[in-house]
């Protein structure tokens, strides 16, 4: 399926589901984007095969016939569109995450507002927010899907990587404070145990290498045109990361939280004491330093990594280098 293709149909299932009132044909192509630059005929053949298309999918389409209106009105009812409440394995979720943190970084997101933004401007009142049943949706000034990745340097890398354009940016070598300049022809933006790394082609040393988001310092810099370069046929960018069968260990960091803050941090931890000040000190489990090291320097004064010293140095790292930006 074509990502214009792809737009619209997610844009039409949107507009459907934020209208407070069945639309007619006739509002929905001038609601979402796609539909309103095409004729008469072929906007009507178009919508007809987007019906047909969602309603194969399982996404339920109302036809609403009004005996005071001549043309019937369309809208998807919430109750037939959401899920019930589903459990998942921590397997299930882990996997439902990682998809999320993709989505986020899509360019649907943005293209997917039009349609509401389109909607209250031709006077259409809709519901807002649009929230949960999209998985992630949020309201506000622009409907975007939201999950964050903690890394900086992600959304330039995804999109060079989609448009095939060369990079530069600053990079700290593990176990190293020397940061260097590295420029890139990126092949692709692999996950591997919650962490993100980039592979592809070292210009300045002239054969493939593999670079972790999370050592990335500054600014991404795009280079060039688009189609700049070509992946090669049959890479292994799972292999070039590197996939072993054993995990690693899981380690647990003791941290001081601020009394009354952080609920999400507390629920995760095994466990909770009070300490002194209007603090309590939490063990929190964790795999990775650096990964863990951009929470915790999300949430501000509220936390203080107190050991592992390498989680606590990542910590610290974190915050010098937002401020030094």
């Amino acid at each position: 399926m074509s990502r214009r293709k792809t737009e619209r149909l997610l844009n039409l299932v949107i507009c459907l589901l934020a209208t407070r009132r069945p639309l007619s044909a006739e509002q929905i192509r001038h609601a979402v984007p796609g539909y309103d630059r095409d004729g008469d005929e072929a906007f009507q053949r178009m919508f007809e095969r987007d019906k047909n298309e969602l309603r194969e999918i399982g996404i339920p389409i109302d036809v609403v016939r009004d005996p005071w209106e001549d043309e019937p009105g369309y809208r998807i009812e919430r109750q037939s569109y959401e899920l019930p409440e589903i459990t998942l394995e921590p397997d299930e979720a882990a996997v439902l995450g990682l998809a999320a943190q993709v989505w986020q970084r899509a360019s649907l997101a943005e293209a997917a507002s039009g349609a509401l933004l389109k909607l209250r401007a031709g006077g259409v009142a809709t519901d807002q927010p649009v929230g949960g049943s999209m998985g992630g949706f949020i309201g506000g000034g622009a409907l975007e899907l939201r999950v964050d990745t903690r890394d900086p340097a992600f959304p330039a890398l995804w999109d060079a990587v989609r448009d095939r354009r060369a990079v530069r940016f600053d990079y700290r070598s593990a176990g190293s404070e020397n940061v260097r300049a590295r420029t890139v022809e990126p092949w692709g933006v692999v996950s591997r145990n919650g962490r993100w790394y980039l592979a592809g082609f070292d210009r300045g040393r002239q054969a493939p290498r593999v670079f972790r988001l999370s050592r990335i310092t500054g600014e991404v810099t795009v280079l060039g045109r688009a189609g700049a370069f070509e992946v090669p046929e049959g890479v292994d960018l799972r292999g070039m990361v590197g996939f072993p069968d054993d995990s690693p260990e899981e380690r647990v960091a003791v941290i001081r939280v601020r009394r009354g803050t952080c609920e999400g941090l507390r629920q995760l931890a095994t466990a909770v004491r009070e300490a002194d000040g209007g603090w309590d000190e939490a063990e929190l489990p964790f795999f990775d330093p650096e990964r863990l090291a951009g929470w915790m320097a999300s949430l501000g004064a509220d936390v203080e990594v107190v050991e592992p010293p390498d989680a606590r140095e990542a910590v610290i790292r974190r915050l010098k280098g937002a401020g030094a930006s």
